[in-house]
């Protein structure tokens, strides 16, 4: 059975597994004390170009989204998203369940558009009812998004501007971010990440670590005891040297850039194939995510063979699909599955 069901299948990367067994039996602080996870903070806020920058790690995107947004909403603050945003449709109600809600837009190829919430915003304070609303207290985004498609530069600095000019924090998701690093055609980088947001995470259980997410404040403001709320909501790793490990692995030598590429060039072979056998691109994604549209007879016969991701029907015969590839898709795999279609 081919699998492109998702892109963290396989464990870690070998570089990032070697080190872990290097070090294992290295006597060391717990809670993040020890000196890898130190060095790892180190180096991903120099390759953000904010040494003044505060690392924190954690183990998983939905419970760093819920420790994010709940430790710097207010009460009676809400996260603004686009309607098909990860912490509105795949996370359980993770969000509500620590308190507050998700004030969903409707998004643009996944994306949220700086004018659509700019018109949000101001509609909520010109609404004579709004103390007795929902407070927007936060935007959201991913990038790459749900869809796999990415924001421009001009696209985040648009967003920005808007979340200044309201006073509210600016987060991005990256859950998926080594790939929009390196897709072809991005003009947005690491930096300008930290440029532009207030918060923001880098993803590694999808690009090459076992688990493991790293939250940045590229300002070096992170809400007030941030360690000990993390710790509060059950975040916070004994064994924080498992993640600090981890990340220092993949920002040394520039693995996590190198790695990443490996799931561009795979999913760029998915791509062309769908299309020169005539099938049905849903959206356009340059990253490591493709959705196709399938006959829901092609797609049932396809799976005896694939194992793929369903994401949403079409009509009543057709299916949206998504195939997934990451750092360690085999380019035979890829062939495999081009040879069935």
């Amino acid at each position: 059975m081919l699998s492109f069901v998702n892109d963290y299948s396989e464990g870690a990367h070998p570089a990032v597994l070697q080190r872990l067994i290097d070090t294992n039996m290295e006597q060391l602080p717990g809670y993040g004390k020890d000196r890898y996870t130190r060095s790892a903070a180190a180096k991903i806020a120099l390759a953000c170009g904010h040494e003044q920058a505060r690392v924190f790690l954690m183990a998983g995107g939905t419970q760093t989204n819920q420790v994010i947004t709940s430790t710097i909403l207010k009460p009676y603050q809400g996260v603004v998203a686009a309607d098909t945003g990860h912490v509105n449709v795949h996370e359980a109600g993770a969000i509500e369940a620590a308190g507050h809600k998700v004030l969903s837009l409707p998004g643009r190829k996944g994306k949220v558009d700086a004018a659509v919430l700019d018109e949000f915003l101001d509609a909520f304070y010109t609404d004579a009812n709004h103390p007795q609303m929902v407070y927007p207290g936060m935007v959201y985004i991913s990038h790459p998004t749900e869809y796999g498609t990415l924001y421009t530069r001009g696209e985040l600095a648009a967003l920005a501007a808007t979340c200044r000019k309201h006073d509210i924090p600016l987060y991005l998701d990256g859950a998926r971010l080594g790939y929009g690093l390196v897709a072809p055609g991005t003009d947005v980088t690491l930096s300008d990440i930290a440029d532009l947001c207030d918060v923001f995470y880098i993803g590694g259980t999808k690009v090459g670590a076992l688990c493991g997410e790293a939250v940045v404040f590229p300002k070096g403001d992170p809400p007030d005891h941030f360690t000990t709320m993390i710790k509060q909501r059950g975040a916070l790793l004994a064994k924080g040297r498992l993640l600090g490990v981890q990340f220092d692995a993949l920002f040394s030598d520039d693995l996590y850039t190198r790695i990443s590429r490996n799931a561009i060039k795979t999913a760029g072979m998915i791509k062309e194939a769908f299309r020169q056998k005539g099938y049905r691109i849903y959206m356009d994604s340059p990253t490591n995510q493709t959705f196709v549209i399938l006959s829901n007879e092609t797609m049932e016969e396809l799976a005896k063979q694939v194992a793929f991701d369903f994401w949403e029907r079409a009509d009543e015969s057709h299916t949206v699909v998504r195939f997934a590839t990451s750092w360690a898709t085999k380019t035979e795999d890829v062939q495999a599955l081009i040879s069935l279609l």
